[in-house]
């Protein structure tokens, strides 16, 4: 278990990190999202041991590592930049840390094979030089070098975000697949709201050197605590106070009318449902990507963006009136 306790990260006056407390469970892949300078590399970064905190405690298994050197820690860690020795092979960058241990060479050979095995790196490439490998072979090469060392927690600072959209989506799986079958405790930072919704089993939303919220993916989606949380999370619409009012006098629910309203595209409906306010639009605009069609919608003088799966229902053209539908529990109040 890592215990993140009342830490705070200072470069000079400015407070990077203020009064951080954080728990992440052994076995847990645990993300640290959001956008940039938020502090989200900064408190893995002090977790590794390359910054030290100017307050708080940092704890693994009841242990005290806040002031340990980063070598007694045992901890995997992957950069961004994969920060491999380009002049070496495959099999060098990955037999380096075990060199470092001075462990037999036998041993070694054992271990370099066992983990390219598990990571899929085949073995003509151990021969090949790292500079020679594509961006995708290099990040595997990476992910490698750290978990040959058995490390208890792995860290993962925006690994995939040098990588093409597709090849970044594969490798994205493959990842969750290989921490779960190894059980290694994983801390995994990104800016990317899709990735972290995907491969994590929390997420604690950075703002400004704060946490807004740490829960589960469905949580932070779909329960949002913070006006922040909820508008950084995915696509969302504010609606304005005329389309609540209006919500409010068909529904005979009571909205605050003076806080920011929020709901997700896809919980606004182009079917009738019960108990739901029907709100009359125009399409505006459209934007189509095969799987799907996001439409701007004009109601009562606001837009508000719906989304429609693109399997076999009618496509709808810029000027056409539709209905909208939408409950009052998908409405998020802040």
């Amino acid at each position: 278990m890592i215990e993140f306790k009342n830490i705070e990260i200072k470069y000079g006056d400015f407070v990077a990190i203020k009064d951080l407390n954080l728990t992440i469970e052994d076995g847990e892949f645990f993300t640290f999202l959001g956008p940039s300078g938020c502090g989200k590399t900064t408190t893995l970064r002090s977790l590794v041991g390359f910054i030290e905190p100017s307050n708080g405690q940092i704890l693994i298994d009841g242990r005290d590592v806040t002031h340990l050197p980063v070598e007694k820690r045992e901890i995997g860690m992957v950069f961004q930049s994969y920060a491999l020795f380009p002049t070496m092979t495959v099999y060098e960058n990955l037999a380096f840390g075990l060199k470092v241990k001075k462990l037999p060479a036998a041993e070694i050979d054992k271990k370099v094979k066992e983990v390219a095995k598990v990571i899929e790196i085949k073995e003509e490439q151990l021969l090949r030089n790292v500079s020679e490998l594509s961006g995708g072979q290099q990040q595997r090469v990476a992910l490698a070098r750290a978990i040959v060392l058995e490390p208890k927690i792995l860290c993962l600072d925006e690994p995939l975000s040098n990588l093409d959209a597709k090849l970044r989506v594969g490798l994205r799986s493959e990842l969750k697949k290989l921490q779960k079958n190894l059980g290694i405790t994983t801390l995994y930072v990104t800016h990317d709201q899709e990735e972290a919704l995907t491969l994590s089993d929390r997420i604690a939303v950075f703002n400004n050197g704060f946490v807004e919220q740490v829960d589960r993916p469905y949580d932070i989606y779909n329960h949002s605590k913070s006006e922040f949380v909820c508008d950084f999370i995915g696509e969302i619409n504010r609606l304005s106070s005329t389309i609540i009012a209006e919500i409010n006098r068909q529904t005979g629910n009571r909205l605050d009318n003076s806080k920011n309203s929020y709901i997700r595209l896809e919980r606004i409906s182009l079917k009738e449902i019960a108990g739901y306010a029907k709100l009359k639009g125009v399409i505006r605009d459209y934007d189509y990507n095969g799987v799907m069609t996001k439409y701007r919608v004009e109601v009562l003088g606001g837009e508000v963006r719906v989304i429609q799966a693109n399997d076999g229902q009618p496509f709808m053209e810029i000027g056409q009136e539709l209905d909208l539908y939408m409950g009052t529990d998908d409405i998020m109040q802040f």
